[in-house]
């Protein structure tokens, strides 16, 4: 049987959310669920995994529990399958941000800007009074954007309101419209923003997977794959898996292409990491891909196996 897979977030006022994690925890060790949960005062965000009735029964206590007061009734998740279990272990962390911006006070319980459905993208962002801004990292905007999407080229989202304060100008960008792969975010990224002064904020509701799961491709502004942070590593229109894998070294994506470098060694290095791995690194590294060999020969599965080798 499958594994089922689901991405989880919700901003929510929670004051007392370190009262939650042990009623969590021990609802997905019950259920035989693994992954992470992130736990702050501004919401939940986190990815769980496990037979599908479980999933369920996990999702459905987060939803209907009078501990949480009605708080995730309608909690969204997104769903994937896999064949082997994604995760070794089950963890609900407590954060300051349930996604990282580094910015105290900024949430979108407090104030956020304008959902947009991704029937209506297309619509918003061919406006020329428009500026699109892609709020994920540089690896994963390297594989595909929408078109005409401007890349910050940021490692972190820590590096976003830096980006914004040197390129953007409240009196000059009068509507700014972001995305993201799920919508944290550029949900995030959105309250940013007006805390800022900016006042026609927008962004995709759902994220860039809702946006390929429900517009039609031959209607798509989408150019790409779109980099997920599970065993599928991209996908494509339709949310069918896509054509890239990752290096389990750097963990940047890569492409058939690129797979077939020279520099390229399964679970050792890439393109993009081969000239800067250390010796010391490379041997650690080769050492565990025989290993990781070794399992699948013996039918195991290898602690720590993160990627299609």
């Amino acid at each position: 049987m499958k594994f089922l897979t689901a991405a989880l977030y919700k901003f929510v006022s929670l004051p007392h959310y370190a009262n939650l994690q042990a009623h969590i925890l021990s609802a997905c060790e019950v259920n035989r669920i693994k992954g992470t949960i992130l736990l702050a005062s501004e919401g939940i965000n986190g990815t769980i995994a496990g037979l599908p009735d479980d999933i369920y029964a996990v999702l459905n206590f987060l939803r209907t529990d009078a501990l949480f007061e009605g708080k995730f009734a309608d909690l969204e998740h997104k769903e994937s399958c896999a064949d082997e279990h994604p995760f070794y272990r089950m963890k609900v962390k407590l954060k300051k941000e349930i996604v990282t911006l580094g910015v105290a006070g900024v949430s979108p319980t407090k104030q956020v800007g304008t959902y947009v459905q991704p029937q209506d993208w297309n619509a918003l962002i061919s406006d020329p009074d428009v500026i699109l801004i892609d709020t994920r990292n540089d690896y994963e905007v390297d594989i595909g954007t929408f078109k005409g999407a401007i890349d910050p080229k940021t490692t972190t989202f820590r590096e976003f309101p830096e980006y914004v304060a040197k390129n953007l100008d409240k009196t000059k960008h009068k509507k700014v419209a972001m995305f993201c792969t799920g919508g944290i975010r550029c949900e995030k990224a959105s309250s940013y923003m007006m805390d800022q002064g900016f006042e026609e904020v927008f962004h995709l509701q759902g994220g860039i997977l809702k946006y390929l799961e429900t517009v039609p491709e031959q209607e798509s502004l989408w150019q790409g794959e779109c980099f997920v942070f599970d065993q599928r590593v991209a996908v494509k229109h339709n949310l069918e898996v896509g054509e890239f894998d990752q290096c389990y070294a750097c963990r940047h994506p890569l492409s058939p292409a690129e797979m077939q470098s020279e520099q390229y060694t399964p679970g050792i290095s890439c393109p993009y990491c081969y000239n800067t791995i250390s010796e010391e690194k490379r041997a650690s590294l080769t050492e565990r891909q025989k290993q990781v060999i070794l399992a699948k020969k013996r039918g195991e599965a290898h602690i720590g196996e993160k990627q299609k080798n």
